[in-house]
């Protein structure tokens, strides 16, 4: 993913899921499409049962991936926590 929308939410009371179907909701509003891919700092996905290591790469080091709501979730250490970095994937 090259563009993506940022996405800032901290509310401790919602889940992971819940924001992620948040912000691609606004995305979808916004853009007029459904967005594909998310990334979030790792520490979000901290006690995410469901979150499984992706294969390992020489670029991506202990990145874990999931699916919230048929949008592909991953790590990123790049991403401020209690942000969301949202779009569509361009490529693999």
């Amino acid at each position: 993913m090259n563009i993506g929308m940022l996405w800032f939410d901290n509310d401790p009371k919602v889940n992971l899921d819940s924001k992620i179907e948040r912000a691609a909701l606004y995305y979808r509003d916004k853009y007029g499409s459904r967005p594909t891919l998310c990334f979030v700092h790792p520490s979000m996905l901290n006690g995410k049962s469901g979150a499984v290591a992706a294969p390992p790469t020489n670029e991506k080091h202990n990145e874990k991936r999931f699916t919230a709501g048929g949008i592909e979730v991953r790590s990123n250490q790049s991403v401020l926590p209690n942000h969301l970095w949202i779009g569509v994937n361009g490529g693999a």
